[in-house]
C-alpha cells in the first residue's frame, strides 16, 4: 500500500482542511456548542482505530482482534463513571441525538407522552420538536420560560406534568443560560410516576468540573455529547441507573447502531482523562466567569440578554431593541471575524431562518486563554458591528481588532 499524505492524495480536501484550520485560528469562535479539542484528542480520533470493527461490548464482541478496542472502551467507561458518578455508562453513541434516542427507545413506545422544553424557548430538536423523530413518534407536550423573566417556572412545569401525565420528562436545553434545577424536576417526575432524563450536552464540562449541579443523583437517565464544554470529540454518551443498564446497552447495539466508532471512543477516553485534571476545573471556572463578564458588558451597552444574565457558558441576546435580526447580526459579525449563530428568542415573532436573536458562548475563547479584559474588548466589537451594521469601515476596523486578539491568543500553533 502506497503511503501518501493527504495533500498528494486529495488536494481539494487538503485545501478545505487547511482553510478550516486558518478560519479557526483567525476568527473568534463564539458558537456555544463548539470548542477546540486538544491535539491529543484529535490524534486519538485520527488513529488506526478507525480501521477496526468491534460490534458488541468489551469481552463480548462479534469480531476477533478487539483486545485493544476493549482497552480503550473500558478506559472511557471507567473515566466517565469516575467523573460523573453514574451507576452505568455507555460510550458508544455516535451523537447526542442517538444518545437521546437510546433512552426513548429503552422505556417508551410510539404514542407515549413526553414532556420537554420547547425548542422555541431554548430546548433541543430531540426533546420533542415536530420535525424531529421525537415529534414524529411520540405525543409531545412542552414547557418553556416566563415572558417576564426568561426563566423556567417550576410551578408551571408541574401543572403541565399533572395535566398531561407524561411517561418521560426531559430536562435540558441548547439555549438556556441559567442553572437547571434537577432536584425539582425529579420531584415532579416522582409525583406522576414518570421517568426523568437529563440532557446535559451543553453543560457536561461544567458539571464534570463541579461548576453546575449534577443530575446524576436525581435522573433515571443522563445523556450528553462529548464535545461542547467537555472539549472532546464529536460523539454521545448515555448514563443511567443500573436497573436500566441492560435495556440501554441492547438498544444501542444491536438496536440503533452497528459497530461503534473505536477511534472516537479512544478520543472520548482522552477527553475524559483531561476532564479529571485541576486545569480543566480552572478552565470551566474561567468559561463561566467570561460568560458573566461578556453578558454584563453587553447589557451595559444596551443589549437585552434573555433572563438578564447567565450562570453557565452561554447567553441569548434579544436584538429586538436594536432593530436588527439575528440573521443580519450573525452575518455582520462573521464579516468582522466573530462567529456566532442566529437563534430564536422566547416568544419570537420571526421565523427560525431569520430570528430575533443570537446565541453567544465562551468555551472557545476561554480555551484560547482569553479572560475578563478580552470579554470587554469582544463586547465592544460586537456592539460596534451591530450598531453600525451597514458601515463597511466600522466592520473593517473591528475585523482588525479581532485579528489582533487572535494573534495574541493563538491556537493549534505548530
Amino acid at each position: 500500500m502506497n503511503v501518501e499524505n493527504l495533500e498528494t492524495v486529495d488536494p481539494e480536501i487538503y485545501t478545505a482542511l487547511k482553510g478550516e484550520e486558518c478560519r479557526e485560528r483567525k476568527n473568534i469562535l463564539m458558537i456555544a456548542s463548539e470548542n477546540y479539542a486538544s491535539r491529543a484528542v484529535m490524534e486519538a480520533q485520527g488513529s488506526v482505530f478507525t480501521n477496526k470493527y468491534a460490534e458488541g461490548y468489551p469481552a463480548k464482541r462479534y469480531y476477533g482482534g478487539c483486545e485493544f478496542v476493549d482497552t480503550i472502551e473500558k478506559l472511557a467507561i471507567d473515566r466517565a463513571t469516575e467523573i460523573f458518578g453514574a451507576e452505568h455508562v455507555n460510550v458508544q453513541p455516535h451523537s447526542g441525538s442517538q444518545a437521546n434516542m437510546t433512552v426513548y427507545f429503552s422505556v417508551l413506545k410510539p404514542g407515549d407522552t413526553i414532556l420537554g422544553m420547547d425548542l422555541k424557548h431554548g430546548g433541543h430538536l430531540s426533546h420533542g420538536a415536530s420535525v424531529n423523530f421525537t415529534g414524529m413518534l411520540y405525543n409531545v407536550v412542552s414547557y418553556g420560560v416566563k415572558r417576564e423573566t426568561g426563566l423556567i417556572d417550576m410551578d408551571e412545569v408541574r401543572d403541565i406534568a399533572l395535566n398531561n401525565r407524561p411517561k418521560l420528562i426531559v430536562v435540558g436545553a441548547s439555549a438556556y443560560s441559567r442553572i437547571l434545577d434537577f432536584k425539582a424536576f425529579s420531584e415532579i417526575a416522582k409525583e406522576i410516576g414518570a421517568y426523568l432524563m437529563a440532557d446535559i450536552a451543553h453543560i457536561a464540562g461544567l458539571i464534570a468540573a463541579g461548576q453546575h449541579p449534577s443530575p446524576v443523583p436525581y435522573a433515571d437517565f443522563v445523556t450528553t455529547t462529548t464535545h461542547k464544554t467537555l472539549r472532546g470529540p464529536r460523539g454521545g454518551l448515555v448514563m443511567c441507573r443500573s436497573e436500566h443498564a441492560k435495556a440501554v446497552d441492547k438498544i444501542i447495539f444491536p438496536g440503533i447502531q452497528g459497530g461503534p466508532l473505536a477511534h472516537v471512543m479512544a478520543a472520548k477516553a482522552v477527553a475524559f482523562k483531561e476532564a479529571m485534571s485541576p486545569e480543566f476545573r480552572d478552565y470551566q471556572k474561567a468559561v463561566i466567569a467570561n460568560a458573566k463578564k461578556l453578558s454584563l458588558s453587553l447589557m451595559e451597552k444596551g443589549f437585552n440578554i434573555v433572563s438578564g444574565g447567565t450562570d453557565n457558558h452561554l447567553m441569548l441576546v434579544d436584538l429586538t431593541n436594536m432593530n436588527v435580526t439575528g440573521k443580519e447580526a450573525s452575518e455582520a459579525l462573521e464579516k468582522a471575524g466573530i462567529t456566532v449563530n442566529k437563534n430564536g428568542v422566547p416568544f419570537d415573532q420571526k421565523p427560525a431562518t431569520i430570528t430575533s436573536g443570537i446565541r453567544i458562548g465562551t468555551p472557545c475563547v476561554t480555551t484560547r486563554g482569553m479572560g475578563i479584559r478580552e470579554m470587554e474588548e469582544i463586547a465592544f466589537i460586537i456592539s460596534n458591528v451591530i450598531r453600525n451594521i451597514n458601515d463597511g469601515a466600522v466592520s473593517d476596523d473591528m475585523a482588525r481588532r479581532v485579528g489582533e486578539l487572535c494573534d495574541r491568543f493563538p491556537v493549534y500553533e505548530p
